[in-house]
């Protein structure tokens, strides 16, 4: 079965997560679990080792080392949830062949179109096979098409016999809302080191991603008659337009790229009596990351010695900058840079302007930079995977967990 035909399948599952779940459920979704059971299930007819669901709804197996020659353990992990930022239930995919290049119509009836001119990598697209949505739900492919492109390479081993050190492999749920490494069994897992294999256009190789916070700021106000306002109303939703005003204006997703930091500024309700702003904050430089979160506290510090005691400001820091932990393990980066190489794709190592388990796994000792799955527009409507990517990606995987000349010595038997 090739890596499409898998994502075909998987995308029939609603597994959205929520962000609104108390963090004690895991997963956010009852959908993650079902995805999950079905996964377990085919990984057991693959003909998997160690197959398990715990009760949190990960997912681990393993494939048994075929070489002589000790090889290190590597483990491969894809999340299984899709985005809330899109609705992610009754997905339609469908498969335009041969890409002419221009305009395609997702749904006639809605008018939803996709156009180069506003979605620039269709360009390198033009010949292959795209799948698409109909506009109206996202495709998944973040980060089913990472599942599927794994579960192709196991089989692909197989079927090719191809020499390899016992491989780990682990679907996780809640990666969306940055849940998905919090219960990950790190020492039952085994792994030397191991790839999430969750980024977007092929060739990209990702080892640095944003310092992350979240901050919500509560604004309390003193409603009154507006007849009898003057000198007398705070309200919360003037004082926190007010607040927003004070972050440098330049500072936001629509003007930022590469390792440049942000303020997102993702909701913003209330009325007179009482708002709250909620933000996320990103940088790839430590010190500046914390800049941005004292920048935030200084200015609610501003704003109540002039107003009185009505700004709060609650930060959490989300998750860490990797790099510093995968740069002492810089062979997995040019174990993957050779895989990509010998599959005819050019390496590109860019830093990730969000974040992955890898990042929490890292941080947690388990080395875990990010591979692409091919796909584009994650998150939205306008998400598509061609499927060639996707069968080049099990080309890089195979290449990824081949063992080296020396270990290529097959045991008994195959």
């Amino acid at each position: 079965m090739r890596a499409y035909q898998r994502l075909l399948q998987y995308v029939k599952y609603d597994t959205t997560s929520d962000e609104n779940a108390p963090e004690s459920v895991c997963p956010s979704t009852a959908g993650q679990k079902k995805l999950a059971a079905a996964l377990a299930e085919e990984m057991r007819r693959l003909g998997m080792a160690e197959v398990r669901m715990d009760p949190h709804g990960y997912v681990y197996a393993s494939l048994p080392a075929d070489c002589a020659e000790p090889q290190p353990v590597i483990g491969l992990i894809a999340h299984m949830d899709t985005s809330f930022s899109a609705p992610g239930k009754n997905v339609r995919p469908r498969i335009v062949r041969g890409y002419d290049g221009g305009d395609i119509v997702l749904n006639a009836e809605k008018g939803i179109v996709m156009h180069p001119s506003e979605f620039g990598s269709l360009a390198d697209d033009k010949g292959m096979d795209l799948i698409v949505t109909d506009g109206t739900t996202l495709l998944g492919a973040d980060d089913k098409a990472g599942i599927a492109e794994i579960l192709t390479t196991v089989e692909a081993l197989a079927e090719k016999h191809v020499p390899h050190g016992k491989i780990a492999v682990a679907f996780t749920p809640d990666e969306e809302i940055g849940r998905g490494a919090e219960r990950f069994d790190i020492p039952g897992f085994g792994a030397d080191f191991a790839y999430t294999v969750d980024g977007g256009k092929l060739g990209q190789l990702e080892y640095e991603n944003f310092n992350a916070a979240s901050a919500d700021v509560t604004v309390k106000g003193f409603s009154i008659h507006p007849g009898d306002a003057k000198n007398r109303m705070k309200n919360a939703v003037l004082l926190g337009i007010e607040f927003n005003s004070m972050l440098p204006p330049a500072e936001t997703p629509a003007h930022t790229e590469g390792r440049e930091g942000f303020y997102h500024l993702m909701s913003f309700s209330g009325d007179e009596e009482g708002a709250v702003l909620r933000y996320i904050v990103r940088d790839h430089d430590c010190p500046r990351f914390e800049a941005r979160k004292a920048r935030l506290r200084k200015i609610a510090a501003y704003l109540n010695e002039k107003y009185g005691a009505r700004f709060t400001v609650d930060l959490r820091d989300s998750y860490y900058n990797m790099k510093e932990k995968i740069e002492p393990h810089i062979e997995i980066v040019e174990r993957a840079e050779a895989a990509m190489r010998a599959a005819g794709v050019e390496p590109r190592i860019v830093p990730i302007r969000g974040g992955t388990d890898g990042a929490f796994l890292s941080c947690r000792g388990l080395p875990c930079p990010n591979l692409p799955t091919g796909g584009h527009n994650f998150h939205g409507r306008f998400e598509y995977i061609p499927v060639q990517a996707m069968d080049k990606m099990v080309e890089v995987l195979v290449n990824l967990v081949r063992a080296p000349a020396e270990g290529r010595e097959k045991t008994k038997g195959h």
